[in-house]
């Protein structure tokens, strides 16, 4: 082990940040470049686009939580998370260089359609970030004691990414997208196998200490995470709905559907947020955890997946290339608020008023930024300023709930429940993809994708206030 793994030091935390940082360039060259290259370049419409983008979610529904339960357990090329994290990041990166080459691979297979190539595309490459995501995260608390230094572990890893995530979106936007992907595919291949040689991991993972009878009795199967993502059941059940609908083509001209799915949400979500941490339950917390942050993200993939419908709407005069410009200077701005944050601001703010409290108040004002972003769409210095607000939520979604999360569950499960936390991503991803895709097809007023987002925005911080800021009976088991 490394003198600089031993004591803890800034130098450390970099570089242990750097496998996510990887994973994160990556998601952001698909966030600006993917819409963009669909929309502007192949001629498909918002349902199309919302359809393609619905690969990534179906690839980390089973992906993440398999890796996580097998990196648990398994042990080769020197580590638990290691071999994961170098399998992902070579693959991401052909992921990478095969976006802008969609209409090539088409033809080379002699294919009609670019819809089909898009989504297989699009599903390796999230397949390949899926593979790497859970265990760059998961090895960061493997190697951090509990408590302050966790949470630094993973403000530094959001400072980190998010320092990249801005140099993507300046590629973009002062270059271009395609000189982005290529770029992109260089960094992820660099960051995901080089710094995973200068962490040292243990062979055994930390055990809580517990009692004899309060140990894990089982070990984690899928049976077990079903019953434990109950929050999730309403998303899961309009997932798998609307994606059979739409593989089959079946339209509806009502919303029946999306209306009991929503009152199963409310009523799974409502439940657990009710019930007290500490009693029968011993996962009440985590899936707290789970219920918050799966509203958090219909509104954030929403955002990502329907910008540049929303700006050809709102400002329709201005040409494709200034709108992909328009879109990365954005999420350039969000990001570069979302690197500068974590350390310097939310890590000092959280280790005195706790982390819920400084996440819920973060999440609160990403909802009223969605409401002002529907107003002033039309205005592009306005538009500007209103990323900059978004980005204190973006800032405390992609570092604080990892801290929360991980207080919350069994050390020695880790990459486990950290697959089924990422399904509080996936699965609102689904809903956002092809239910507020249905809404935004439907609907002339594309401001409405803000609304939408404003509204879920706002549950999820109520939400986090239920949340207790105590371990829960250190991850005990059923």
């Amino acid at each position: 082990m490394l003198t600089i793994q031993k004591n803890l030091s800034s130098v450390f935390y970099a570089i242990l940040s750097l496998p996510s940082t990887a994973m994160g360039f990556a998601l952001s060259v698909q966030i600006a470049a993917l819409s963009w290259i669909l929309t502007t370049q192949y001629g498909l419409d918002i349902h199309d686009v919302g359809f393609v983008w619905a690969a990534g979610p179906i690839a980390g529904i089973l992906g993440q939580v398999i890796i996580g339960m097998l990196s648990d357990k398994v042990w080769f090329w020197g580590g638990r998370r290691r071999p994961f994290i170098l399998i992902g990041g070579v693959f991401a990166s052909l992921g990478l260089l095969a976006l802008p080459n969609i209409d090539v691979i088409s033809s080379s297979l002699e294919m009609a359609g670019i819809l089909g190539v898009a989504i297989t595309v699009a599903l390796a490459l999230d397949l390949s970030i899926n593979i790497s995501f859970n265990p760059t995260r998961s090895i960061i608390a493997d190697v951090t004691p509990e408590g302050h230094e966790r949470t630094k572990g993973y403000t530094w890893m959001q400072t980190v990414s998010g320092t990249f995530g801005v140099l993507a979106y300046a590629i973009g936007s002062f270059w271009s997208n395609y000189a982005l992907i290529y770029i992109g595919a260089f960094l992820v291949l660099v960051f995901s196998v080089v710094p995973v040689f200068f962490v040292t991991e243990s062979r055994q993972l930390a055990q809580d200490n517990l009692p004899s009878d309060d140990k894990p009795a089982q070990t984690a199967s899928l049976g077990q995470g079903f019953l434990i993502i109950r929050p999730l059941w309403g998303f899961l059940a309009y997932g798998i709905y609307a994606l059979v609908a739409r593989l089959f083509d079946v339209q509806f001209d009502h919303f029946f559907v999306e209306i009991v799915c929503f009152i199963v949400t409310v009523l799974f979500v409502g439940k657990t947020l009710l019930e007290k941490e500490g009693g029968s339950n011993p996962h009440v917390g985590f899936q707290k955890v789970l219920a918050a942050h799966s509203f958090t993200w219909v509104g954030i993939q929403s955002m990502f997946i329907y910008m540049v419908a929303f700006l050809k709407y709102n400002q329709p005069d201005i040409s494709d290339d200034a709108v992909g410009s328009m879109v990365n200077i954005g999420f350039l701005i969000l990001s570069l608020v979302a690197a500068i944050l974590p350390v310097l601001v939310l890590q000092p703010i959280a280790k005195r008023k706790g982390s819920l409290v400084t996440h819920a108040v973060c999440i609160a004002s990403m909802a009223l930024g969605y409401f002002l972003l529907s107003v002033v769409g039309s205005h592009s210095t306005l538009f500007f300023v209103v990323m900059a607000l978004l980005g204190i939520g973006w800032s405390a979604t992609i570092s604080l709930p990892f801290a929360i999360m991980s207080q919350k569950v069994a050390q020695s499960k880790m990459g486990f429940y950290m697959g089924l936390f990422n399904l509080s991503v996936v699965l609102p991803q689904l809903v956002a993809s092809l239910g507020v895709g249905l809404v935004m097809s439907r609907a002339e007023n594309k401001n409405v994708v803000f609304w939408i987002a404003a509204l879920c925005l706002a549950i999820s911080a109520v939400s986090w206030f239920t949340v207790s800021d105590k371990r829960q009976t250190q991850g005990r088991e059923i």
